[in-house]
């Protein structure tokens, strides 16, 4: 948050109707402004004619797939993916003359919408010891900086090596490559923050740790449930493949906290004729549950469906599927023989008749998709709560088939790549030995820090040097200030990125900035023209090119900078050519696919117009758990009991936003405009608390003996369940409690912080 911070400053708060719709002409129309305010038309037509198309390049948003066969010419692509493509082609520079003019404290004070609207960094920065401003400096001196902090270190796993979703398949593989040579498993990435919960749960129970659909299950799918996400903010290309499968006669249940525009009504501004007639009716049924109350609200529905299945055996739950492909349906049955059903109810908000009407909608389903996002990853029981979501579809015999599965859908574009090409603090043992085996070195077996562990180490002076490869760490963590004091304590911190963010104010006593090309951009090398590739939420994997003219000459694409720092860093120590590889992205494919299962003929089959699919074995009833079955499990429901005058917090994004992106001030689906440190409160709450809509109040959460402050929020009143607030994140993160995070996967508690809110006082 900025240094300086009056309640004066949140006067231009501007409330306005909700919106009806989502999408329609007014996203084209703020569609085409951004891309006025950003970059010159031509260049922003050719963009858009490339953007997630077969030639073109992947949109750095989010990971929603491409049709496999024809695609729209020129709009295959949503609003935010505009936004991004913009921001990243934008004709403004954060060049040395920007540096030289705003020092370290002046860009403090900016806002984080303030510094993302800075422009494209030009050159490598360096911020030397006890200096006030970033300066330029050679990218040969930027190596040697920090292959000498990095060979300084005691021991290897002093050193963190961050990744965002944002980095490509061929970045990702070279970088935890350099990262094992290197000597640790210190990789922690944005998945550890989002999705982890989803590898961890669905990893147990089904054998693989992402989805099991196809776009084409989505379209085929009798019955899609969406359970907490908002698809109209932050993934809108899936209202397209909702609006395909409401065509094909599906029905939707949408079950979320808030009553979200994207998951009410959708108008395809690609469609005329839906312009002019309002557009399509996504949801059926809305079931508005009270903020980590959904594993409740789903054991209540299930058993329901049990006392169906019991008064026409076979006829609800699909046994033939039970008795043949799954396991732990018996103790199943008896924990909800054994559940409260009016417990259930009243501790998620959802009334009986809600919840019998989705039954009979499930019942009456052959195909059924389960879509959910991080409104079920981020809280202590998170791994339990997408379990139970996988009992839902296993009594219903909906995974494996056409028109069914389970569908997490992932934030950023290559965020389930990443992970699958070797992103992670714990190196499977058969993707060590092949390591090994291929480049001839023994990579280390201990596991490394994850990103809520890295920030305990770094503020525990166990680790000195930080270094991201794209992403604002410091934006996306939890706990604010304690992030914030970690990276402080470090001797060196090294941010790879295009655009100034937050992370690059709150430094190490060194700091660096090293500038890369986006995806919009043209990448050569020695060899000739680049391409790298992607992989999406439903794991095919595809080519992107970009076709711009780079915005400096002195950017490195992100395989050349991993390279180049390896060489510099390991030197004769190595046992890898890292100038070859980084001069022709076909030998770091060559070595993925000798490591990696599944990208067998990677260079072959990724210049393929549509990609190609990755093994998945829960698509075809392969599980690859120890029985070889997909698993039933069982868990306890437990109700978060709030004292008097506390709360239950879920930070969200606006819709002028992508993950800590802020591309806007204008909330315009929940009309709320020009300010993001609100609070959205039941209007009954509002005056239990004698409060008035508009007050500014000041929030605060105690977590094992400390409490954390967040000052100068406006209130809104909100159509939210009555002890449930929401607030928009970065600004609301410095709540979320470093010490209290999801059992099983170590994911921060963003969507379930017991707060509470008190008037501001001056």
């Amino acid at each position: 948050m900025p240094t300086e911070l009056t309640p004066e400053r949140l006067h231009d708060l501007e409330l306005k109707a909700r919106s009806a719709h989502a999408a329609g002409l007014p996203a084209l129309r703020y569609s085409l402004q951004h891309v006025d305010e950003h970059m010159h038309y031509g260049d922003g037509l050719r963009l858009l004619t490339k953007l997630n198309q077969k030639n073109g390049f992947d949109c750095p948003g989010c990971a929603w797939p491409d049709p496999d066969d024809s695609r729209t010419p020129v709009a295959e692509y949503c609003e935010n993916g505009v936004k991004a493509i913009a921001e990243e082609a934008t004709r403004r520079r954060a060049d040395p003359a920007f540096f030289a003019r705003h020092s370290i404290e002046q860009l403090g004070e900016m806002t984080d919408f303030e510094l993302g609207k800075s422009g494209r960094i030009t050159h490598p920065m360096y911020l030397a010891p006890g200096a006030s401003h970033y300066t330029p400096v050679p990218w040969e001196e930027a190596y040697r900086i920090i292959a000498t902090e990095l060979n300084a270190l005691d021991s290897p796993d002093e050193a963190i090596f961050y990744t965002s979703g944002r980095a490509s398949n061929e970045a990702a593989f070279l970088y935890q490559l350099f990262v094992r040579q290197y000597g640790t498993n210190n990789l922690p990435d944005c998945s550890n923050m989002c999705h982890e919960s989803t590898g961890t749960a669905l990893g147990e129970v089904l054998g693989l740790g992402k989805g099991s659909v196809t776009l084409e299950d989505i379209h085929q799918a009798d019955l899609i449930i969406c359970v907490g996400q908002n698809p109209g903010t932050n993934h809108p290309r899936m209202l397209s493949a909702l609006e395909k499968c409401k065509e094909n006669g599906g029905r939707m249940i949408s079950i979320n906290p808030l009553p979200e525009t994207g998951l009410l009504n959708f108008i395809n501004p690609q469609r005329p004729l839906k312009i002019l007639t309002g557009g399509t009716a996504l949801t059926d049924l809305f079931l508005q549950v009270r903020i980590n109350e959904d594993l409740a609200l789903v054991r209540a529905i299930c058993k329901l469906l049990l006392a169906a299945e019991a008064k026409a055996p076979g006829r609800v739950f699909d046994q033939d599927f039970i008795a043949q492909h799954t396991s732990g349906y018996a103790a199943w049955v008896r924990m909800l023989e054994e559940t409260d059903l009016e417990a259930c109810l009243a501790g998620c908000g959802v009334t009986r008749a809600e919840a019998e009407e989705a039954a009979e909608m499930i019942i009456a389903s052959e195909r059924i998709v389960l879509c959910y996002a991080m409104g079920l990853t981020q809280h202590e029981n998170s791994v339990d709560v997408i379990k139970e979501m996988v009992n839902l579809l296993l009594c219903k015999g909906s995974i494996g088939k056409p028109g069914a599965g389970i569908c997490p859908v992932r934030g950023h574009s290559n965020v389930q790549g990443d992970r699958t090409v070797g992103i992670w603090e714990k190196l499977k043992p058969e993707f060590r030995e092949r390591l090994r085996s291929h480049f001839n070195f023994e990579p280390p077996a201990r596991d490394g820090f994850d990103v809520v562990n890295s920030c305990k180490a770094m503020t525990e002076g166990r680790a000195k040097v930080f270094f991201a490869l794209g992403g604002n760490f410091l934006s996306a963590t939890p706990d604010t200030l304690y992030t914030a004091r970690g990276l402080r304590q470090c001797a060196l911190t090294v941010h790879v990125s295009t655009k100034p963010n937050r992370s690059h104010v709150v430094h190490g006593t060194k700091a660096l900035i090293l500038p890369c090309l986006g995806r919009t951009e043209i990448d050569l090398r020695a060899s000739g023209e680049q391409f790298v590739s992607c992989e999406n939420s439903m794991g095919v994997v595809q080519m992107s090119k970009g076709v711009l003219a780079p915005a400096s000459d002195q950017l490195r694409s992100e395989c050349a900078i991993i390279a180049e720092l390896a060489q510099a860093t390991l030197d004769s120590k190595s046992t890898v050519d890292w100038l070859e590889m980084a001069n022709d992205y076909d030998q770091i494919r060559n070595a993925i696919a000798a490591c990696v299962p599944g990208f067998e003929r990677y260079n072959e089959r990724v210049r393929e117009p549509s990609g190609f699919y990755l093994p998945n074995g829960p698509r075809n009833r392969r599980f690859d758990t120890p029985d070889g079955k997909a698993h039933f499990s069982t868990s306890p429901v437990s109700h978060h009991t709030l004292e008097p005058g506390e709360y239950l917090m879920m930070t969200v994004r606006s819709h002028d936003q992508y993950n800590t992106t802020i591309y806007g001030m204008h909330d315009r689906y929940r009309g709320i405009h020009n300010e993001r440190r609100v609070v959205m409160m039941n209007e009954d709450d509002l005056a239990a608390a004698n409060l008035t809509a508009g007050d500014c109040v000041d929030l605060s959460s105690s977590y094992d003996g400390e409490t954390r402050h967040a000052r100068l929020f406006r209130v809104v009143a909100y159509p939210i369940p009555r002890g449930n607030v929401a607030t928009y994140f970065p600004e609301a993160n410095v709540l979320v409690p470093i010490s209290r995070t999801a059992r099983g996967s170590n994911t921060p508690i963003s969507k379930s912080v017991r707060v509470k809110i008190y008037l501001h006082q001056k």
